[in-house]
């Protein structure tokens, strides 16, 4: 799906009661990023669309439906306060320009460590997490080499390329991204690099505090890891794994994908080889990476010159549907999925609405955590 930046930005939120309803419509229930950027295009603020929103419920055959809590909302300021974390608005001066460019970019997201950080030119390194030594040897001496180009290193705090990437940049600068909240450390094992990067580098989380990262968040982490960067460089990754996702998000988010290739006889490098085989660039040392980039300048360049007032919102499709029929089209694919997985072609074929807007609507579901993708191409049920 391609992405239009909007020439009518989100209107800023003016107020911290104003900030809490941004965050309030964005933790209720059933609005995911997509539904939450319809909304506020549809009704202009997040209080006006919190008014709205238990009325479209029940235009969508939702009985009961509650919004979230004010106090749940009191509650998350609270532990970002006493975590000693920011939350960051798309609309404020400090979001992340490079991320605000996605179409799927997170609304809200809360950071602690070094917002200096999100100021800098960043490149994503992730890989394997049963990294061989070699893989883990390459990944800390390219982001060491990266970091004292002045690039932070963004990257998921998982085991293996993912840790030892963030090891080697943390003395340069480097920015981890959490599938939970931004207090829930996972794995467990890299407790101390957690806490190393909270000292001197940067966390990043879009769920709230006390969220544990279930399966549909990892996903979700990755679109914002390649994001935050110029580029995706891929060290180890098996032919099926996450890092080949988030090389995937780095394509369709219009960023360079980097792949170091591996022995054709190693399954940690067929994802890399893959990569390589599709038109990934193949790269064996930081020179390589800094070349790419300069040949592949205009994203940055983009980046530089996106002003802070004009916040990309994706634009409204040429066909105007409201949000009730939004609603029916989420209830009918979640029905036609309840009874077993389905490929998304028979899905499309099912419904007998154009392909490209049951797409849509699948992608949506799927940011949503709702459905999720099986092996062979399948959706089920989240």
């Amino acid at each position: 799906m391609d992405f239009i930046p909007s020439h009518h930005p989100l209107t800023p939120p003016h107020t911290e009661e104003d900030r809490a309803d941004w965050l309030r419509l964005l933790r209720s229930r059933r609005v995911g990023v997509s539904t939450f950027y319809r909304m506020m295009r549809d009704y202009g603020s997040a209080t006006q669309a919190l008014e709205a929103l238990p009325q479209i419920a029940r235009d969508a055959g939702v009985s009961e439906y509650q919004i979230c809590p004010k106090g749940v909302i009191e509650a998350e300021l609270r532990a970002g306060r006493k975590q000693g974390a920011r939350l960051i608005l798309r609309t404020d001066a400090d979001y992340p320009p490079l991320l605000a460019l996605i179409e799927d970019a997170p609304p809200a997201l809360w950071v602690k460590g070094d917002l200096s950080l999100l100021e800098r030119p960043a490149l994503a390194v992730v890989g394997a997490r049963n990294a061989s030594s070699l893989g883990t040897r390459f990944a800390r001496t390219l982001s060491r080499e990266l970091g004292a180009e002045g690039f932070s290193i963004a990257s998921g705090l998982a085991r293996g390329i993912d840790a030892s990437a963030h090891e080697a940049a943390l003395e340069t600068g480097t920015i981890a991204v959490l599938a939970g909240g931004l207090d829930e450390i996972y794995p467990s094992e890299n407790t101390a690099l957690y806490h190393s990067i909270a000292e001197k580098g940067l966390l990043v989380s879009e769920q709230p505090f006390g969220m544990k990262p279930f399966a549909r968040h990892f996903p979700m982490r990755n679109r914002i890891v390649s994001g935050l960067a110029h580029a995706t460089i891929v060290v180890e990754a098996a032919a099926r794994s996450g890092s080949l996702l988030t090389a995937g998000n780095a394509l369709d988010q219009g960023r360079e994908v980097m792949a170091v290739p591996g022995h054709p006889f190693d399954a940690r490098s067929a994802g890399c080889n893959l990569l390589l085989r599709d038109g990934a660039t193949l790269i064996r040392s930081a020179r390589d990476v800094i070349d790419t980039l300069a040949a592949a300048s205009p994203l940055a360049q983009t980046a530089m010159e996106t002003p802070e007032t004009a916040i990309p919102v994706p634009e409204a499709p040429l066909e105007t549907r409201n949000l009730a029929d939004h609603a029916a089209l989420h209830s009918e694919i979640l029905a036609r999925l309840a009874g077993a997985p389905l490929p998304e072609d028979d899905l499309i074929r099912d419904i007998g609405i154009p392909a490209d807007r049951v797409s849509s609507e699948i992608l949506n579901l799927e940011l949503e955590g709702r459905i999720f993708r099986k092996p062979g191409g399948l959706l089920a049920l989240g």
